[in-house]
């Protein structure tokens, strides 16, 4: 079966190709449109769809509407209740339905030549479990958890996966939601809610979980696999914060007592799910499971052998979910992700035409991974564009910045660079069969999705990638599925004795991460980035901006 996953009711709409099970293609729209998240959480934004992914997703495979078998839609309107039957203030939500009931005359216009008859209706939770179910190796009999802000009717979804069914199990009804709850949150705390819950969580680790006690009255497990998480006031924790305002020890402790009963709760919901399904694996999805420091800790103390997180655990990922759920519906076996580069990508000789229009000098060096390992064991930033990009929110090794993780003051450097808050952290890549000696925690953890406790010995060898609490949210490097990346790391260890790189996303503040080559140079020229390597080409920033420079062999 040819079938094509959408998501777009809510946010980060996303389009997702799935063949004969083999999911050949995945993408966010705010990678072709620029527009941080693809669009805003609001009512009035829930028509708009992800064209250009959904387009791109099908010339990829050669396809054209009309040859597609199904479309999956991650919502489904007739689940559905009214926000003030959910106890939820939204008056807008209404729109909102009527445009879901809507969709597949909407995608026939996006997309012309499609059958509107062929679209089906998703319930978005169901979508979500499946991203993780189906999407996970050695998933066949597994368990799955899924945590957001909301979906039709419900926040919450614990669910088993037996071969090719799904069986929904438990689901926590609205208004209750951890998921909301963290949003007010980052809200309450200055930062923009249903984008910036990431920096709650790295604001966390400055303070101090005191007003636990507190938030437990408003957000609990209720011991039947649900749980009670609404009406909590968070101006009597703390002040609200203005977004150009400083945040104080109050603020802090207030996200880290918020960080705290997450933890606590999610335990006691996995704990239960486990005592239904005795399985020995564990997935998670939707937003929430987002939340590395969180996933650490039910890996850690949870009773599951092994937990496994779908890298595009937001809704961008019910695109690919919702497709893989009708791929075994209908009889398809679903093929487990390889990998998270499911996006776009360009050839050697592509980038160099690009390159070559864009009218700027650069080389082919010998290998590329080993000058830009020179690059860095020389304290350059680099610029790392290579491959396919990702699907979902984090740099895996296609569009990264990358620096050297032996000098503390590249942490406040590349915060400069991106234009972040000082308080946030970078990660580091490290190859998989050196993590163990470095970090303690979860491996493999190629999506970086896992923090980690760095050895003692290894803190002040690699200070720049170390948060304030003596974590690292890694990303480990397995030589056959990014070669690359791994001969980059060697060499660089080769050069410094240190077996670590620090690798964030290749973007600025409040722009999506770089997806093609026009992105690239943008972001290239616009900050203080040492090396751009793009495919097997150097583009060097002293070059980039010599004016003079007219006799560059590639011109």
């Amino acid at each position: 079966m040819r079938i094509l996953g959408i998501n777009a009711l809510f946010h980060d709409p996303a389009a997702a190709l799935v063949i004969d099970g083999r999911t050949v293609a995945a993408a966010e729209e705010e990678r072709f449109s620029r527009r941080k998240h693809g669009k805003r959480p609001v009512p009035f934004s829930a028509w708009e769809l992800p064209e250009q992914a959904a387009a791109w997703c099908l010339k990829r495979a050669g396809l054209r509407p009309q040859d597609l078998d199904a479309v999956a839609y991650s919502y489904d309107p007739e689940l559905a209740r009214s926000a003030a039957d959910l106890g939820l203030d939204d008056p807008w939500d209404g729109l909102r339905q009527t445009y879901a009931r809507e969709a597949p005359g909407f995608l026939k216009a996006a997309l012309p030549g499609l059958d509107p008859g062929i679209v089906r209706f998703v319930p978005h939770h169901m979508a979500h479990a499946a991203s993780g179910a189906f999407a996970a190796e050695g998933a066949d009999t597994s368990s799955v958890l899924v945590l957001d802000g909301r979906g039709e009717r419900a926040s919450h979804l614990a669910a088993r996966r037996v071969h090719d069914r799904l069986e929904a199990l438990h689901a926590q009804e609205l208004p209750h939601s951890l998921g909301l709850v963290y949003e007010e949150l980052t809200e309450h705390l200055g930062f923009l809610r249903s984008s910036d819950e990431f920096k709650v969580m790295a604001l966390a680790s400055h303070g101090r979980p005191r007003m636990l006690p507190e938030l437990r009255r408003w957000v609990y497990p209720t011991g039947d696999g649900g749980f009670h998480a609404t009406g909590v006031p968070w101006a009597e924790l703390c002040p609200r914060r203005r977004p150009d305002e400083a945040w104080t020890q109050d603020h802090a402790d207030t996200a880290a007592s918020a960080q705290a009963v997450l933890e606590e709760t999610l335990l006691d919901l996995v704990r239960w799910l486990h005592g239904q399904t005795h399985d020995g694996l564990l997935t998670l999805a939707g937003g929430v499971a987002l939340n590395c420091v969180a996933n650490a800790r039910i890996a850690r103390e949870g009773p599951f052998d092994r937990v496994w997180v779908q890298p595009a655990a937001g809704d961008a990922g019910t695109a690919l979910g919702g497709a893989l759920l009708l791929a075994a519906g209908g009889g398809d076996d679903p093929d487990p992700m390889r990998g998270a580069d499911l996006g776009r990508d360009w050839s050697d000789a592509e980038l160099g035409a690009w390159l070559k229009t864009a009218a700027v000098p650069f080389d082919r060096p010998a290998d590329i991974a080993e000058t830009v390992a020179e690059a860095l064991a020389d304290n350059a930033i680099v610029a790392w564009f290579q491959g396919r990009s990702e699907f979902g929110p984090r740099a895996l090794g296609h569009r990264s910045l990358l620096a050297h993780p032996g000098h503390a003051g590249n942490l406040e450097r590349l915060n400069d660079v991106k234009g972040r808050e000082q308080f946030r952290p970078v990660a580091p890549m490290v190859l998989a069969e050196r993590a163990g000696e470095i970090f303690d925690g979860v491996t493999p953890s190629p999506y970086m999705l896992f923090v980690h406790d760095v050895a003692p010995e290894w803190r002040e060898r690699i200070p720049a990638v170390v948060h304030v609490d003596g974590t690292a949210r890694i990303q480990t490097v397995d030589r056959r599925a990014e070669p690359l990346v791994a001969r980059m790391l060697t060499e660089f260890e080769r050069r410094t004795g240190l077996p670590v790189v620090v690798n964030t996303s290749l973007n600025t503040a409040g722009r999506p991460m770089v997806d093609d080559p026009r992105d690239a140079l943008e972001c290239f020229g616009s900050s203080p980035v040492d090396l751009l390597a793009i495919g097997p080409y150097a583009v060097r920033r002293g070059d980039f901006f010599r004016s003079d420079d007219t006799d560059d062999a590639s011109r």
